[in-house]
């Protein structure tokens, strides 16, 4: 009874200590937290606007009509000249081979008939025999060259800006195709 008594007392004092100590750390932070003032800098006021008149008269202005008459003209002249590169294409009737996009083609091999070399091209499980003049793809494609293991068409196509370009593609011989 009396150790029982004496572990009491002990537990009684040591938690009369924690409380004090407690109490002054909170009352330290508490201190600490009014004492510490974040130190911003004001804004600087801002700057005032002051608009100025259009005083270059004497070129033309922006938004005029003449302004935009000399750019319709230079575009439509830019429209002749990329129309050139097309026109003949748009006027020439479609092969079959042209209504198929050239990656869902593949080229399987290649003849001499004549003594003039033929292509071998693969579209949907059907073969077809394409020969230099013969048109390939949807860019106005037209076979230039053909060899062993590739076909060479000369491609039209619109770029950024809309003008009609050429540009060089080749369908390559597909190994192990069936």
């Amino acid at each position: 009874m009396v150790r029982l008594s004496f572990v009491l007392l002990l537990i009684l004092l040591l938690s009369a200590c924690g409380a004090a100590q407690e109490d002054e750390i909170r009352q330290w932070m508490v201190d600490e937290k009014n004492q510490a003032r974040p130190k911003v800098k004001p804004l600087p006021a801002p700057k005032q606007f002051v608009p100025e008149a259009y005083t270059n008269s004497a070129s033309t202005e922006p938004f005029s009509s003449q302004k935009l008459t000399q750019a319709l003209k230079k575009e439509s002249a830019q429209v002749a000249a990329n129309g050139a590169l097309v026109a003949p294409e748009l006027a020439r009737r479609k092969e079959p081979l042209e209504g198929f996009p050239l990656d869902s083609m593949s080229l399987v091999g290649s003849i001499f008939r004549a003594s003039q070399p033929i292509a071998l091209v693969k579209v949907d499980q059907l073969l077809y025999q394409v020969k230099v003049g013969n048109y390939l793809g949807q860019n106005f494609g037209k076979v230039t060259k053909i060899n062993e293991t590739e076909v060479t068409l000369r491609e039209i196509v619109q770029d950024a800006v809309g003008e009609w370009t050429e540009r060089i593609a080749t369908l390559q011989l597909k190994e192990g195709s069936k």
